[in-house]
């Protein structure tokens, strides 16, 4: 197997030990925290939310990580995404930079139908269409919400997080952390993976969070 085939492989193993609610942004998050994994999905082949344009058909963005913060009402849902890019080089970090790049454009999570009906966990039998709040009826058609808010953690090989670091600054809704950190065992337990996930919220930019209604 390839060594980028390995990496993203145990990406993927280590991403579906973290929780419904990225660890550390309970204590931060704005709304009901009506969050859930989309990626990576608990088994291959289920299906998974994914990110789009307005009008796109064909190109989607599916990282290695994504969370969704359902929040809104009914009839004026959104969401709020946390997702997580593993980068192997520098060009691949490029490439993905340039697809959460702020636009004029609105950014558009999808959730498949299957994905919607299935349990939250397999010990939490509850829908995922219940746990959101904001959706009434069970869907029958695939589900669009436009993307409020994203935070975004990047993970570089060595390397390439320090000569980041060292030479370039990251956009407001970025955060980068090193490989090693990412794919250790317990990472979602790392005080100082917490700390950072922690500020990944609009929320830490206000003294005092207001209470959610």
């Amino acid at each position: 197997m390839a060594k980028g085939k390995i990496l993203d492989t145990l990406v993927r193993d280590r991403l579906r030990e973290w929780p419904q609610c990225p660890p550390g942004l309970q204590r931060l998050a704005r709304g009901r925290g009506s969050w859930l994994r989309g990626r990576p999905a608990e088994s291959m082949g289920a299906c998974h939310p994914f990110l789009k344009l307005p009008g796109s058909t064909r190109l989607r963005t599916l990282p290695d990580g994504l969370w969704l913060n359902f929040g809104g009402s009914p009839v004026d849902a959104y969401v709020d995404i946390f997702a997580v890019e593993a980068c192997g080089s520098l060009q691949n970090l490029l490439d993905k930079r340039a697809r959460f790049a702020p636009s004029t454009h609105s950014m558009l999570a999808v959730c498949p139908v299957p994905w919607l009906l299935a349990p939250v966990t397999a010990e939490d039998p509850t829908p995922r269409w219940k746990a959101t709040g904001v959706i009434r009826h069970e869907p029958v058609l695939p589900l669009t919400f436009p993307v409020r808010d994203l935070r975004v953690m990047y993970a570089l090989k060595q390397p390439h997080y320090e000569g980041f670091a060292r030479h370039q600054l990251p956009h407001a809704h970025e955060f980068f952390i090193p490989m090693e950190r990412l794919t250790a065992r317990g990472a979602a337990a790392d005080p100082a993976v917490r700390a950072m996930l922690a500020r990944a919220t609009a929320a830490a930019n206000f003294l005092i969070p207001a209470e959610a209604g």
